[in-house]
Order: C-alpha cells, then structure tokens, then sequence
C-alpha cells in the first residue's frame, strides 16, 4: 500500500465526516461506490474538491474515465500521482 493511498483513504475520512473507520478499515482496491464504500455523487463532488485542494490535481467530470479513475482509492492514488508528474 502506497502512501499516496493511505493519505487518501484519511482525506476520504475527514472530508466525508466517515468518523467510524480508520484508513485499515478501506481496502484499496475495493469499489468506492454502490457495493464497496458506498459513497454517492455528492461524495464524489465533495471528494473531488478536497483532491483539488489539497493535490492541485483536478478531475474533470466530463472525462471519459471518470469512473475509472474513482473505482477505488488504488485507481485515484495512480491517477493523482500521473497528474502529479505530468505538471514535473
């Protein structure tokens, strides 16, 4: 597990008010969504804002894989730190 991941599954915590689990408590490659975590799209948009903010990566909506890149904490971390280094 990556500490890119890690940091991401305590932003998810702390933006989403989740109080009741630690960042052991996420699997990253579970679904953030529906089955997995069960977030909604308010979650996103929320989740979304805090990458933005504290990344200064910004995840268009309107990307094709804009499901792909928030299917799990895994897929985020990859795409925060790709962005990342595109900006090198």
């Amino acid at each position: 597990m990556s500490n890119m991941e890690n940091e991401l599954k305590q932003l998810i915590i702390d933006c989403l008010d989740l109080e009741d689990l630690s960042i052991e408590d996420i699997n990253s490659e579970e679904a953030l969504f529906n089955e997995g975590l069960g977030l909604d799209s308010i979650d996103a948009l929320e989740l979304g804002l805090a990458i933005r903010k504290k990344y200064d990566v910004r995840i268009d909506q309107d990307k094709d894989d804009v499901v792909n890149i928030f299917a799990s904490v895994a897929s985020l971390a990859q795409f925060i730190e790709s962005e990342q280094m595109r900006k090198v």
